[in-house]
């Protein structure tokens, strides 16, 4: 049931700051927080990392919702074995994101990105993130590290 909370937690946080961003941000938005480490900008995405694919957005789609339903099934899977909490949270990780930017894509279709890191490096300053693309990074990391544990 924790899992389930977290999954819906990521889901409902992230639905309402992407409301929220689209509502009161516009694309040419560069608001410096937390002391200026990083920007908060209003992006749509519609491709997937990095708008790779955007040219296909109905193949990014199909491939979001397949992904998402096969990690769901395997989620389902895994909740019934003991043990393997690491293997659980990071596939809880995974989906809250998954869930969010598969969302997104079904219902606006692109997925809104909004934050940024002030660094140096144009090219990596130029690059525009959401939480669930965070928790979905996260989330491969410990599922990978979970499943390796066996």
């Amino acid at each position: 049931m924790k899992y389930l909370a977290v999954i819906l937690g990521i889901f409902g946080l992230e639905t309402g700051i992407k409301g929220h961003i689209e509502k009161t941000k516009t694309e040419q938005t560069n608001e410096r927080i937390c002391g200026g480490a990083l920007l908060v900008r209003k992006h749509h995405n519609r491709g997937a990392f990095l708008n790779a694919g955007e040219k296909k957005q109905k193949l990014v789609m199909l491939v979001s919702v397949v992904l998402t339903a096969v990690l769901t099934v395997v989620f389902l899977l895994t909740l019934g074995t003991a043990g393997k909490g690491l293997l659980k949270w990071g596939l809880t990780l995974l989906l809250g994101g998954a869930y969010t930017n598969t969302y997104d894509r079904l219902k606006r279709k692109y997925v809104v990105d909004y934050v940024s890191f002030n660094v140096p490096v144009k090219g990596i300053r130029r690059i525009v993130f959401n939480i669930g693309d965070f928790c979905i990074m996260t989330g491969a990391l410990l599922t990978t590290a979970g499943y390796l544990q066996e």
